[in-house]
This record gives C-alpha cells, sequence and structure tokens, in this order.
C-alpha cells in the first residue's frame, strides 16, 4: 500500500460519514420542529443523542487501544447503517412519532460515540505513515470535515424540502455503509502494538480506563482545553440545534436557508482549516487561537439576535466560519503532542467525550431560554457567554504551555 493510502483512506471516509451526519443534524431537529412545533422537544430529541454519544466515546477508549481503532470504526458505522435506516422506515409506513424516534437516536449516538473517537485515535499513526506534519494531518482532516459538512448541509436543505426529513436520512445511512468499506479496505491495522487482552476481564478494562484519566487530569492544558471546549460547544448545540432553526422558522424561512447558513460557515472554514494545513507548524499557536475563537462565537449570535438584514448575516457566517477553520487543527496537534502514544485510544477518547460532555443538554438550554426570556434574549446571553468562555483560559498561567510543542513516546 501507498504511503499516503490510509491517509486518503481516512480522508473519504471522513467526508461520507460528516456529510451523512451534517444532513442528520439538519433533518432530525427540523422533523421536530416541523411535526410538534416544540423548541423543547426539539431539544430533548437533540440530548438523546448526544448523550449516549459523550458516554460512548468516553469508555470505547480501552477498546480501542485493545482492539484497534479500525475494528470499531468498522463495526459501528456498519450498525449505524441499519439504525439510521429504521427512520426512514418508519417514516415510510407512518409509524414515526416521538416515542419511536427517540430510541433511534439514542441508539444513533451510542453507535457515532465510538465510531468517532476511533477515526481521531488513527490520526497520529497516519501521520506517521504519510510522513506529515501533525498541524498538517489535523489540517487537511480539518478542511475535509469542513468540506463535507458543507456539501451535507448544502444538500440537506434541499433534500428535505423534496423528499421530507425523514427520507433524508436514507443518504445518511448511504454514507455510513461506504465509510465502513473505505475504513475496513484502506486503512491497515496500526502498526504500533496494542495491549494484549490481559487476566482479569473488566478490572483490567477500568484499570486502563483509569490510567486515561489520570494522565489527563494531571495536563492542565488538556483541561483547560477540555473545559473551554466544552462550554462553547454547549452554546453552539443550543445554537444549531435549536436558536438557529427556530429563528429560521419564525422568520418565514424554510430548510433551505438553514442549510444555506450552515453552508456559509463550513464553507468559509474551509478555506481557514487550509491555511492551518499549510502553515499550521509555523504559526502562533496561543495568538491565533485567541483571535479565532473571538470571531467564532459571539458576533454570529449577534447578528440573528438583531434581526439584521440576510446579507450581513451571511458576511458575518462567513467571516466566523473562515476564523475556525484554524482552531481544530491547532487544537488537535496540541492535545496529540502531549499524549503518550500506548495511550493515545483512552486519552483521545476522554478528552473527546469531556469537550462534548455538556452537548446533549445545549437543544434543551437553546429550548428553554426562548420559552423562558423569548428567542432575542436568548440569541444575545449565549453570545455573550461565549465570549467569555473563549477568554476564560487566557486568565490561568498555566495555559501558556499551550505553545509549547511536547513530543511524546
Amino acid at each position: 500500500m501507498r504511503r499516503g493510502g490510509p491517509f486518503l483512506a481516512l480522508a473519504a471516509a471522513e467526508t461520507l460519514s460528516l456529510s451523512g451526519t451534517r444532513l442528520s443534524t439538519i433533518a432530525i431537529p427540523w422533523l421536530v420542529l416541523s411535526t410538534t412545533g416544540s423548541p423543547v422537544l426539539t431539544g430533548l430529541t437533540a440530548m438523546m443523542e448526544m448523550l449516549p454519544y459523550v458516554a460512548a466515546k468516553a469508555l470505547s477508549g480501552p477498546l480501542i487501544d485493545r482492539v484497534g481503532p479500525t475494528r470499531i470504526a468498522v463495526v459501528c458505522d456498519t450498525a449505524s447503517v441499519a439504525v439510521v435506516g429504521l427512520v426512514p422506515l418508519l417514516d415510510l409506513f407512518g409509524l414515526l412519532d416521538m416515542p419511536l424516534l427517540l430510541p433511534v437516536v439514542f441508539a444513533m449516538g451510542v453507535l457515532r460515540g465510538p465510531s468517532d473517537a476511533a477515526k481521531q485515535a488513527m490520526v497520529p499513526e497516519i501521520a506517521t505513515l504519510a510522513a506529515m506534519p501533525l498541524e498538517r494531518v489535523t489540517g487537511v482532516v480539518g478542511a475535509i470535515e469542513r468540506l463535507a459538512s458543507t456539501a451535507g448541509a448544502a444538500g440537506a436543505g434541499a433534500l428535505i424540502g423534496l423528499i421530507g426529513s425523514g427520507q433524508a436520512l436514507v443518504v445518511n445511512a448511504v454514507t455510513f455503509a461506504a465509510a465502513a468499506l473505505i475504513v475496513g479496505v484502506g486503512i491497515p491495522g496500526p502498526t504500533r502494538g496494542a495491549p494484549e487482552a490481559r487476566p482479569g476481564g473488566m478490572s483490567s478494562y477500568f484499570s486502563d480506563l483509569r490510567a486515561g484519566w489520570r494522565f489527563l487530569r494531571g495536563d492542565v492544558v488538556l483541561v483547560s482545553i477540555a473545559t473551554m471546549v466544552a462550554t462553547t460547544n454547549l452554546l453552539d448545540q443550543a445554537y444549531h440545534a435549536v436558536l438557529l432553526p427556530v429563528w429560521t422558522q419564525r422568520s418565514g424561512h424554510g430548510p433551505e436557508l438553514l442549510g444555506a447558513m450552515f453552508s456559509a460557515f463550513t464553507g468559509a472554514s474551509i478555506a481557514g482549516a487550509a491555511i492551518a494545513a499549510a502553515i499550521g507548524e509555523r504559526m502562533p499557536r496561543l495568538m491565533v487561537y485567541t483571535v479565532a475563537f473571538l470571531l467564532t462565537g459571539f458576533p454570529r449570535f449577534l447578528v440573528v439576535a438583531l434581526d439584521a438584514p440576510l446579507a450581513l448575516i451571511f458576511i458575518t457566517l462567513a467571516v466566523a466560519g473562515f476564523a475556525s477553520g484554524f482552531l481544530n487543527p491547532i487544537l488537535s496537534a496540541v492535545i496529540f503532542e502531549r499524549i503518550p502514544k500506548p495511550l493515545t485510544g483512552r486519552v483521545t477518547a476522554m478528552n473527546a467525550a469531556l469537550c462534548f460532555v455538556l452537548i446533549p443538554f445545549g437543544g434543551l438550554v437553546g429550548g428553554a431560554l426562548i420559552s423562558m426570556i423569548g428567542l432575542a434574549a436568548a440569541l444575545s446571553l449565549t453570545g455573550f457567554a461565549y465570549f467569555a468562555a473563549t477568554l476564560f483560559p487566557l486568565a490561568l498561567k498555566s495555559f501558556r504551555g499551550f505553545d509549547k510543542a511536547i513530543t511524546q513516546s
């Protein structure tokens, strides 16, 4: 196999699975909102997927280190085909209602968490195989993620308008199937020695889990990153899952506009991620991180809260998206550099789970804020909270270690 083969396979698999996932993140909230009219139920549905997603992601680390990330990704993506396919099947026979939808989205989260963690754990090994700096690999992967999200969002709006929210998820099932095939064929098992299964069963599993947790909690930079990202992810989830869909519907627009707004953000972020991939190893990490987060957060909440003209909203989303493209390549490189190789699966899975731990409640927070203080005030409050969360880590002297590259063995 060519040296860059596994990298290309990972890129293709991520493009497919993330395109499908972006479609579902628009289709499912729109389905609930259009059938129930309830922002709270919309937020509850988002929570029912994200809560098991976070838990499964956190607990999957020892299995990834033992079994290998390739196997975990293939098994979970294959199972996701059947689970996601239930939604259009139930919708076709007129059986899709909240009591049936909630268990399905719960199962979607259980499967997607380990799959995403496994793909992330592949990155250091693939960077080694491809002889590329981590910033370049994470930057290219970030650009691909945003390209997939852009295509998924743009296609989702049109597809939902054409065939309905439920039937649109057929495409999501197909993308999972293709991703499983590509990973299984194109990415070899890890060349590093995975830990052998040891006597003790569950006790060994929990020992591995504790080892990952001890390392993570002892690294101040990783803890600071997880805390900040968890908070901003909560606010982003409220924005994407409830606040923006409700604003779109109340403004008299349809899912096409919602998809176009997501595309404006993620499309511009492709350029930012591409630049980060090209020059990431030479960028001053802390300064780029700070500026990018300030541009990515508060402004996009504000323009929607003020009911600004659509042209201004799209410009703001494009600027925010461009800035966001620099974030994941930098954050991912910092995280991978600080983790010893034998702990990669455990610590990356646990760190990612901590970053996602508040996302399940983002939809509920968004729905509750709209019910209590109104849409405009909810948008303003979440925007100010995003601004505060971005600046908080800068008050910690220990966070200056963010700029120091560390190579773990």
